[in-house]
């Protein structure tokens, strides 16, 4: 696992964002871990955050693309920080672009915050977690139809790796399928179980031989099958 990867899973945790327990999931499932994208909001945990997809998003796409697409609300943010990480880290000249949930129809009217989208528009979609596909499948139609363009792929934070709504693949694979286009996490439920079993992340043991029986038995019913 690269490190990048093992400094974005201890900082989920050190930012309170990837949190174990017990958790009743908006699907109804009781999960032992949960994730809160929210959770991030100090400077330093902005900028960071963005150099983490930065990094991920160089690693899976490359930078042959023009717009960060972040869908309402939280990608909104996370279009804006990833941006200014790409031009940090390598030079890499983006547009950030977002939608709105309602239609503006005075001032800066339209249905998209930032940049606009013109034909020929390469774009990489962000955001934090996709348990269902639900954000995407509202948020492509609303993108392609305002010009001609081609999503390279949709990074996401964390890949949860259990079984979408159809029950078979996890969400972030449904939607590859479902658009034609590639999707990533930085990491996923794999690689943060393995690098936090029985070590202490801020001076605790986040994974313990209890929790991760109970991880076990999650993935026993709901991990993806493909």
């Amino acid at each position: 696992m690269e490190e990048y990867k093992r400094e974005f899973i201890d900082f989920m945790v050190e930012s309170d964002v990837l949190k174990f327990g017990e958790f009743t999931l908006k699907s109804g499932r009781k999960s032992p871990f949960f994730m809160n994208a929210g959770a991030y909001v100090t400077g330093e945990q902005l900028h960071r955050l963005g150099q983490y997809y930065a990094r991920a998003i160089h690693d899976n796409f490359g930078l042959d693309f023009d717009v960060v697409f972040g869908p309402a609300y939280k990608g909104i943010p996370l279009s804006v920080v990833t941006t200014i990480a790409l031009h940090e880290l390598y030079g890499k000249e983006a547009r950030y672009c977002s939608n709105r949930k309602e239609v503006k129809d005075h001032g800066d009217t339209g249905i998209l915050l930032g940049s606009n989208l013109t034909d020929g528009d390469r774009v990489v979609m962000v955001e934090d977690v996709t348990t269902s596909g639900k954000s995407i499948d509202e948020t492509y139609p609303i993108i392609t139809g305002q010009a001609d363009i081609e999503v390279v792929g949709l990074m996401v934070s964390l890949n949860r790796m259990e079984v979408g709504r159809e029950g078979v693949k996890a969400a972030i694979d449904e939607v590859s399928d479902r658009y034609g286009f590639p999707t990533a996490s930085i990491v996923n439920m794999r690689e943060v179980t393995e690098h936090l079993y029985n070590r202490e992340v801020a001076g605790r043991v986040v994974i313990d031989d209890e929790l991760k029986a109970a991880i076990d038995a999650y993935y026993e019913t709901y991990g993806a099958k493909a």
